[in-house]
């Protein structure tokens, strides 16, 4: 009975009757962490492990496992639809202001960000292709500038002196692990919610005109997941290797560097930013306050400022900021040459300037308008 009431609870839970579409990504990442962690785990049946027989297990998989391809489609796109919802969940969270309303929920979503990248990172490594190979290289060699103790670390994670078998064991027991890790947060991330509820577009957590998160909200949940599945069978049926490099269709050489190495697509913003710094250890700092400069959304934003749907100079912002990101995403593809590399420390230096901005102008709106 305390279970049933439970479940009562939570779909009876107050839920603003004027929030749009965008309030749908979070169930969508869940539906498609579930999906990861379901084709994950019968994946695993199959892989291999081995130096010299990972490439092969793929292989193997593919062509030879009943169904083998569909799962493994399914698993290396669902990371490119987890990562395009979760941009889109993390930007509705931005523009909506909800790092201020529910500053704990942020904080626990931006480690599930965290959590996420490095769980993509180390199965982007297992195929073992030449992209998979170097980019793990090119990747953990960025330790190497921390000082002192840079060099020696490097090492520790590799397991010897070049990333080899000890590196690849690593990195199956971690990306097996870390999903595991994400459900444990993503379960708080919704407990931290539940507590006052979801926000609206006008940036309050009044239990006003709300109305029951069932049946009303599980309906569109529901057709949000079928439209999902739709398109991500779409890519898997006639696409599935649209978001695949090309080079990873080779067997990892060690001694043949790939004339441009790249990470996946959601990674290129941060590694343009990483590249738009000559200094290495400069670059590195970058890269990390990039994804990790989102902690701080609710320690500077104060409270006297005003939703964004009354601000339109913060919107602009926004708008800005959004399309930096995708430029930037566009510079981590482009080679390391002219104008590429001319462009990207200005985006740089208006990826990290432009919050600041959307903070700054909403409070001088906010002035002029209560003055």
């Amino acid at each position: 009975m305390k279970k049933i009431r439970e479940i009562e609870s939570l779909l009876g839970l107050p839920s603003p009757s004027n929030i749009s579409v965008w309030w749908n990504m979070g169930s969508l990442l869940g539906f498609i962490l579930v999906l990861q962690l379901v084709t994950g785990f019968l994946l695993s049946f199959h892989y291999t492990a081995d130096l010299y027989c990972t490439f092969n297990s793929i292989i193997h998989i593919m062509r030879d496992v009943p169904g083998g391809w569909f799962l493994r489609s399914m698993h290396a796109n669902g990371a490119s639809f987890f990562f395009l919802l979760m941009y889109i969940h993390i930007g509705r969270g931005i523009y909506y202001q909800s790092y201020m309303m529910q500053p704990r929920t942020w904080m626990v979503g931006v480690t599930i960000f965290l959590v996420s990248m490095g769980t993509a990172f180390l199965g982007y490594v297992l195929p073992w292709g030449q992209m998979s190979y170097w980019g793990a290289t090119v990747i953990t060699n960025l330790m190497s500038a921390i000082p002192y103790f840079g060099t020696n670390l490097v090492e520790w994670v590799w397991g010897g002196f070049s990333v080899g078998q000890p590196t690849l064991n690593r990195f199956y027991s971690l990306h097996f692990l870390l999903p595991f890790v994400l459900s444990v947060l993503v379960m708080l991330h919704l407990v931290f919610l539940h507590e006052k509820g979801s926000t609206n577009p006008l940036g309050s957590l009044h239990h006003v005109a709300k109305i029951p998160f069932h049946p009303y909200f599980t309906i569109k949940d529901i057709v949000g997941v079928v439209l999902l599945s739709f398109i991500m069978l779409g890519i898997v049926f006639f696409g599935p290797n649209l978001f695949t490099d090309p080079e990873n269709f080779i067997e990892a050489n060690p001694m043949m560097t790939p004339v441009h190495i790249q990470p996946e697509w959601y990674f290129l913003y941060a590694y343009a930013i990483l590249r738009s710094i000559p200094s290495k250890l400069g670059g590195v700092l970058a890269l990390v306050f990039a994804v990790t400069y989102l902690y701080f959304f609710p320690v500077t934003m104060r409270m006297n400022v005003l939703p964004m749907a009354y601000s339109p100079i913060s919107q602009f912002f926004f708008w800005q900021f959004v399309v930096v990101f995708g430029l930037l995403t566009w510079l981590g593809a482009c080679p390391v040459e002219d104008p590429y590399v001319n462009i990207a420390p200005y985006l740089t230096v208006m990826y990290f300037a432009l919050p600041i901005l959307m903070q700054v102008s909403n409070s001088i709106w906010y002035k002029l308008i209560i003055s």
